[in-house]
């Protein structure tokens, strides 16, 4: 496959951006994105040219480092992680345009990589438990019920990748705070700090920047691993719940 590309190139977080053009030959439709920005990166040094900088890290859809909007969708065109969408999902011939996240609170470092730490803040802020933990618990020491533990390891799948916010047209992070916020208040573990940990999360979350939520469901959609937008609403009866315990607002 022969490529165009489009890529978003910036020198540092102070500089100026620009989209930079590249010819890309020999791609195999059974590359990943990643290996084909590889594949452009090994040309660029060749030539003696800065490399196109971007995130990633395990490359199998878990850890959530890669973050790239590509032809204007959060991870590409399929409903996966940027480094497990594969080049089959493009033809021979075509232009791509790669972008990092767009959100204020997402600021680009260099090129395609953006500073997310803002969710980092976030989990700080509550997105724990304090409960000892010790020695690996006997199984049935705590009973859980099905449906509370099926919705425990549903938000749990959240791998913090940003593409929510990235695909939400107010930059919202309501989906991913959430997904932090409900797999641990549904369980007896997290019950300790259930009013808490929202209250002290989407505080956070206001104070990072992120825009708010106007349910317009891009989050759901862009979301590789399914966090569905019912997520929202649960967090915000969890949240009424605690302003109502707590007093708090």
């Amino acid at each position: 496959m022969k490529l165009t590309l489009r890529v978003w190139r910036q020198k540092n977080a102070d500089a100026d951006g620009t989209m930079s053009t590249y010819e890309v030959d020999g791609i195999s439709e059974d590359m990943s994105f990643l290996e084909m920005l590889d594949t452009l990166n090994e040309e660029l040094i060749l030539k003696g040219e800065d490399p196109v900088a971007f995130d990633h890290d395990c490359r199998e859809g878990i850890c959530g480092a890669c973050s790239l909007v590509i032809n204007g969708d959060a991870h590409g065109p399929e409903r996966t992680t940027t480094c497990q969408l594969h080049m089959r999902s493009f033809k021979d011939g075509d232009t791509i345009d790669v972008e990092p996240w767009r959100a204020s609170a997402f600021p680009v470092i260099k090129d395609l990589v953006v500073d997310r730490s803002a969710f980092d803040r976030i989990i700080q802020a509550g997105g724990y438990i304090t409960a000892p933990t010790g020695a690996a618990p006997e199984a049935h020491a705590t009973p859980v019920p099905k449906p509370d533990a099926d919705f425990a390891f549903e938000h749990a799948e959240c791998i913090g990748c940003g593409a929510c916010v990235a695909a939400c047209p107010n930059g919202a992070a309501m989906l991913f705070t959430s997904a932090k916020i409900n797999h641990l208040n549904v369980l007896p573990q997290g019950a300790p700090e259930r009013e808490t940990r929202v209250l002290d999360m989407v505080e956070q979350m206001d104070e990072e920047g992120f825009g708010g939520c106007t349910l317009t469901g891009e989050c759901a959609t862009a979301c590789p691993k399914g966090i569905p937008l019912m997520s929202i609403t649960s967090m915000n009866k969890e949240w009424l719940r605690a302003t109502r315990r707590v007093g708090r607002r």
